[in-house]
């Protein structure tokens, strides 16, 4: 039976390292489609020869992978002529045997033909460049802490257990004790001078904690270590300064994120969840269709009336991590009952981890309403009282538990009075 075609003139990019195969189909009046094919270089010449040879066929529409990096250049230039549309690789998966390239940019151009890919999200040009420093100062982030875990292994090898008298091991006062410790090796000193006033632990066990051997071998471990690290601090500063220098046009939508629960004192936090989202929020429907772009809902998995699964996908892999960092705070927050009680109520039929990813819709959706909205964020229409079309009759037991759950904290008169 033939498929229905929805784009007359429409093109499908199969992208690769060094060349691009291509495949226009052009439908005429009658429903006959004639396809033109070519090849070219993933070069910038070749990239404006491909933009020039789709002007050449009124082509306006083209479609290809997201494969690896190699598909950005090409969604660069051919986003300034075209309506560029990315696929996931999962959707347009030809069928095994007989394959090559030219027949897997003939197998995309049909299904774009048909309207049977889903587009991927692509954000604006200058959305694009702040997640990619977003994201690099992630990757930054994960390889100071891999590097401070390797020099606590160091220390802790040679007995040094700093890390139980100190509750930052490379703060100042201990990473002026490691810093003397590798300058005179095997001498006995004095921690007072180089200890805070501030700090808790007595100073006779902080001296106890410092009697330990590094070896030259430990040592030289050690210093690489810290001095790497101060490396990476200073490249993570740099690349701070300039993410907060693209995010100075979005002042206004980064002040109502930040007035979403356990996104108001980090600046960071709320760059980063604008740059994977956007700041357009037409480009989803509705808060749902968000909330399922980052994996925060079960999947549809039903077969003859019974569910085989409804774990949540393995989408918004930077996104995600983000919220449920968002959510474990906010949780034991009192300041915001309205999330802490729906954990509760979800956690006690669920279990935890679905309570969190429970919190992380929640704040998905209410970002989502205040950015498409304008307006900042209320929980007015958490803790409001809903007026019932009938009248219940309830206990009084059943009635304080009513409030409690609604975030109601009671005390009693003597302390009202009192204060």
């Amino acid at each position: 039976m033939p498929f229905k075609i929805f784009r007359k003139n429409c093109c499908g990019l199969d992208v690769h390292k060094t060349w691009i195969y291509v495949c226009i189909g052009i439908t005429d009046p009658n429903g006959r489609t004639e396809y033109k094919q070519s090849r070219f270089s993933s070069f910038s010449k070749g990239l404006h020869d491909l933009s020039n040879w789709l002007i050449k066929y009124d082509c306006e529409e083209v479609c290809m992978e997201s494969a690896g990096k190699y598909w950005i250049p090409v969604f660069n230039v051919l986003e300034q002529t075209c309506q560029v549309t990315l696929a996931h690789p999962k959707y347009t998966k030809p069928q095994k045997g007989n394959k090559t390239d030219r027949k897997d940019a003939k197998w995309i151009c049909d299904l774009f033909m048909c309207d049977m890919v889903k587009p991927s999200f692509i954000p604006p040009k200058d959305i694009r460049q702040l997640r990619d420093l977003v994201r690099y100062r992630r990757k930054l982030t994960n390889m100071l802490t891999g590097e401070k875990n390797r020099a606590l292994n160091g220390l802790t090898v040679s007995n040094l257990k700093l890390d139980d008298v100190f509750s930052d091991v490379f703060g100042k006062s201990s990473r002026s004790i490691i810093c003397f410790i590798l300058e005179h090796p095997g001498e006995k000193f004095d921690v007072s001078p180089f200890v805070d006033k501030r700090c808790k632990h007595p100073m006779s066990e902080i001296q106890d904690a410092v009697d330990g051997a590094v070896s030259r071998e430990q040592a030289a471990k050690l210093r690489e270590c810290l001095q790497h690290i101060d490396e990476i601090t200073v490249h993570k500063e740099n690349i701070e300064q300039e993410i907060f220098q693209l995010a100075k046009p979005y002042s206004q939508q980064l002040e109502l994120i930040h007035s979403v629960p356990g996104l108001s004192k980090d600046p960071m936090s709320a760059i980063s969840l604008l740059s994977e989202i956007g700041t357009d929020m037409s480009v989803f429907p509705s808060a749902k269709h968000l909330a399922s772009w980052a994996g925060c809902c079960p999947r549809n998995d039903q077969s003859s009336g019974k569910v085989k699964s409804n774990r949540i996908s393995r989408a918004g892999n930077f996104l995600k991590p983000l919220l449920v960092q968002v959510a474990n705070a906010v949780i034991r927050s009192d300041k915001h009952p309205e999330c802490r009680e729906r954990c509760r109520r979800t956690k006690a039929r669920r279990g935890h981890r679905k309570a969190i990813i429970a919190i992380c819709r929640m704040l998905l959706t209410a970002i989502w309403n205040i950015l498409f909205k304008r307006e900042p964020y209320s929980a007015a229409g958490y803790l409001a009282d809903k007026i019932t079309e009938h009248s219940i009759i309830i206990s009084k037991k059943q009635g304080l538990q009513l409030l409690r759950m609604r975030g109601y904290i009671f005390k009693d008169e003597l302390e009202s009075v009192a204060e």
